[in-house]
């Protein structure tokens, strides 16, 4: 099997263990009981979601391993495709229409914005001082974006909000994988307890929680696409303010990935509408017009014949 097959192959496991995760937790959200977090530590749902979840991490390190992050990133987005059919076989209800449509903006928006502002196919380690500056910097985000959620009046609102703290833990997360990833090669294993470990750690578990919680306040599309979209754009920020990358199109590329960020959270927004609507439509009609009840005979006379 050639590279390139390869590469393709673990990108869609990656795809398909995390979307197993999502659906996980999802389910887990939506129990009546609101977990807190030390009763999730002794659930065995929670630890299959965590497990998937690494499994999709690893999985995605070895896509890369064998194919250019520019085939692989877009792969990435069969989450999306694949956790909305898993979510609703498990309770035993189809798609609904506007779900595929909103799904199928979101993709299409995330695969322009993947091209335009994605990170790019070199390598960067991060100098101790922008390791400390992003971990600063996004611990602050992450928090703002917290407090904002929970004053959020809209249950919904409070979803995305939460959705978009996690997507920037787990962009972070990864920039500081990557940096990690290259220092252990070099200095060992005494890299992964240094300081920007411990960042990464956080950042990690941070990113798994916080989406949890958006699953709580809301379903499985709007949460999933949401993280999706949060995570390329603060990678892309991420990127380009500290690792030296360049955004691609110049003055054009910026109006072309803008619309592609509208278009994307346009299927964010079908994503959070309720499925209900259309099912409703699918029951037969009910007959409102009142029964006739026919009126009683009258008596014909009798007649007595002599």
């Amino acid at each position: 099997m050639s590279a390139l097959a390869l590469a393709v192959l673990f990108a869609i496991a990656s795809a398909a263990a995390y979307a197993g995760g999502a659906v996980t937790q999802e389910r887990l959200a939506a129990d009546a009981e609101r977990h807190t977090v030390l009763a999730l530590l002794k659930l065995g749902r929670w630890w299959l979601a965590v497990g998937l979840n690494a499994a999709g991490g690893a999985l995605h390190v070895a896509a890369l391993a064998y194919g250019p992050l520019s085939l692989v990133q877009p792969l990435g987005l069969l989450t999306l495709v694949l956790a909305l059919p898993m979510g609703a076989a498990l309770v035993s209800k189809r798609v609904a229409t506007e779900h595929w449509r909103g799904a199928g903006l979101t993709i299409a928006g995330l695969m322009v914005l993947l091209v335009l502002v994605g990170p790019g196919n070199t390598a960067t380690v991060l100098t101790t001082g922008r390791a400390t500056t992003l971990a600063v910097v996004a611990v602050i985000a992450v928090l703002a974006v917290m407090v904002a959620a929970k004053y959020a009046k809209a249950s919904i609102a409070r979803s995305i909000l939460y959705a978009v703290a996690s997507g920037v833990a787990f962009a972070v997360a990864s920039a500081l994988t990557q940096t990690v990833t290259l220092r252990a090669s070099t200095d060992g294993a005494s890299t992964l307890v240094s300081p920007v470990a411990l960042v990464l750690a956080a950042m990690s578990v941070g990113g798994l929680l916080l989406s949890q919680v958006a699953y709580r306040d809301s379903g499985l599309g709007a949460p999933l696409a949401t993280v999706s979209l949060a995570n390329p754009i603060a990678s892309a920020v991420i990127g380009m303010a500290l690792l030296g990358e360049r955004f691609a199109g110049g003055g054009r590329g910026a109006v072309v990935a803008l619309s592609a960020a509208a278009v994307a959270a346009a299927g964010v927004v079908m994503l959070t509408r309720p499925a209900e609507v259309e099912e409703a439509t699918t029951e037969a009609p009910v007959d409102t017009q009142p029964l006739e009840v026919p009126k009683p005979r009258e008596s014909e006379p009798v007649v007595l014949v002599a």
